[in-house]
């Protein structure tokens, strides 16, 4: 009880030394709504009620990874909260309760006693874990990992780790080393599952033709990606006649993608269009400045170069999706988030970014990329309606 009072004060003394920069940071379009409700409550009230199944969430990817779970507890009361923009939008397209997850000293005046709480992968805070087992709730981590790079700090602070830990009912870790990771820091009844994001459903939204021409996605790209991307093409397409769709990762740099391929567009004479405004592929270099089109477009390309791995402060993103739609992948080193998917995708390139453009070339002689293992969600809904 004493740790709890002080990591309380804690987390006063933090948020009052970092309310100015909370109030700025509000004030830009990425964060315009999840801080307020983070930081400030605005709009983020209370469950409406007691005793349901609560997940929780960080963003996109792992709200997406609920659906078959949730479809398998439909007749639950269920909740979610999530950290992000993008995973609160895509938790609203679910039957349930949605809500920002309050910053941590909110948390003993917010949280409502729920039957069990399920934090996905690696989403770790002291005062959820603490609040939510003290009123009862079962705590449950799903998916959980902790990367090779993250378990180095983690071991250094490992008696605050073990603290959480031990509020922790049950843990389904995605991997052996996942399991080995938490066991060093103190953690009990863990179980190796594998990775859910292989249950979920991979399809398209909408359906467009094939091209006539070989077809290059940059998928889920961040900022400094771009460039290295758009090198190895101009370089690639002067001898393969191609074209190149740009995918950004977040929409807020939608504006800032597109004025750097214009440069390499006019330097090269490429034609250039955003998608938004066409609504078709007929330039060499096309922008998808629009959400949810990714899986569209993954479904008519050739080959996928997949973001988020070419620099160390990301760690990859899903590689199932082009694998599922026979994408033949290139991706950067530094996947640590995803070591787990990417296990099971076969013929992928891992490659640095001043070598993309030779990848491009090796993937003439590729076989498609492909997943061929599959996950039961048995155990994980099992436990959860023992407790419910």
């Amino acid at each position: 009880m004493p740790f709890r009072i002080l990591y309380f004060i804690l987390s006063v003394v933090l948020y009052v030394v970092a309310l100015p920069l909370l109030i700025l940071l509000s004030l830009k379009k990425k964060y315009h709504e999840s801080l307020p409700s983070r930081f400030f409550l605005f709009h983020n009230k209370k469950f409406k009620s007691e005793n349901g199944v609560w997940f929780h969430v960080c963003s996109l990817g792992e709200a997406r990874a609920l659906k078959p779970i949730l479809h398998l507890l439909k007749n639950e009361d269920i909740k979610i909260t999530t950290i992000t923009h993008t995973g609160q939008a895509e938790a609203k397209k679910y039957d349930a309760e949605v809500r920002y997850l309050p910053y941590e000293m909110f948390l003993p005046f917010w949280i409502k006693k729920q039957k069990v709480l399920v934090v996905l992968e690696a989403e770790f805070w002291y005062m959820l874990f603490v609040i939510a087992a003290s009123r009862g709730t079962k705590v449950i981590l799903l998916n959980a990992r902790i990367s090779e790079r993250s378990a180095k700090k983690y071991l250094q602070l490992a008696w605050f780790y073990a603290k959480m830990l031990s509020q922790v009912d049950t843990i389904y870790a995605q991997s052996d080393a996942d399991k080995n990771r938490f066991l060093a820091l103190g953690a009990r009844n863990i179980k190796v599952i594998g990775n859910i994001k292989l249950a979920g459903e991979i399809k398209k939204t909408k359906e467009y033709e094939r091209l006539d021409v070989e077809t290059i996605v940059a998928g889920s790209t961040h900022e400094g990606e771009e460039m290295s991307i758009l090198e190895a093409f101009v370089n690639y397409a002067k001898e393969h006649p191609s074209k190149l769709i740009i995918v950004p990762r977040h929409p807020e740099r939608f504006e800032s993608v597109y004025m750097l391929m214009k440069q390499y567009a006019e330097k090269n004479s490429l034609s250039l269009s955003k998608f938004s405004q066409e609504n078709s592929f007929s330039s060499d270099m096309i922008l998808i400045d629009a959400m949810g089109e990714l899986n569209n477009i993954y479904a008519i390309s050739d080959i996928a170069i997949l973001g988020g791995a070419f620099k160390d402060d990301v760690g990859g993103h899903n590689p199932l999706e082009p694998a599922f739609f026979g994408c033949k992948i290139i991706t950067g080193k530094h996947f640590f988030h995803q070591k787990e998917l990417f296990k099971y995708v076969h013929h992928v390139q891992y490659v640095e970014p001043n070598e993309i453009a030779d990848a491009l070339s090796a993937s003439k002689q590729l076989p498609p990329s492909m997943v061929e293992e599959t996950i039961n969600l048995d155990v994980v809904i099992n436990k959860i309606k023992s407790i419910v």
